[in-house]
């Protein structure tokens, strides 16, 4: 495999404001670069919400795959999902 770097996939993932602990659930096909724009306050939805912290990513080879479970995610179920999911991380927060 050559040095050129690829998109591995579609990303969904989760950042948590340390301002009001309030979650931003996304999807992108570049993380590092989605990242950065949060991190630098170029994206509406947290640039209120700053300063941002990821916690939690997925990755699917299908688009529509990624979509559907970003929209998933977003639901009661899928906000409960995360909270089992993520038990450690929000027991290291107390």
């Amino acid at each position: 495999m050559s040095g050129a770097t690829t998109s591995i996939g579609f990303w969904v993932y989760i950042l948590e404001s340390r301002k009001d602990g309030n979650r931003y659930i996304g999807f992108t096909t570049n993380l590092k670069q989605r990242l950065l724009q949060h991190y630098k306050g170029e994206v509406f939805s947290t640039k209120s919400r700053l300063p941002m912290r990821f916690i939690y990513a997925e990755v699917c080879t299908n688009e529509e795959d990624a979509r559907r479970r970003e929209q998933y995610l977003k639901t009661t179920r899928g906000r409960r999902f995360l909270a089992k999911r993520l038990i450690l991380y929000y027991k290291s927060k107390l």
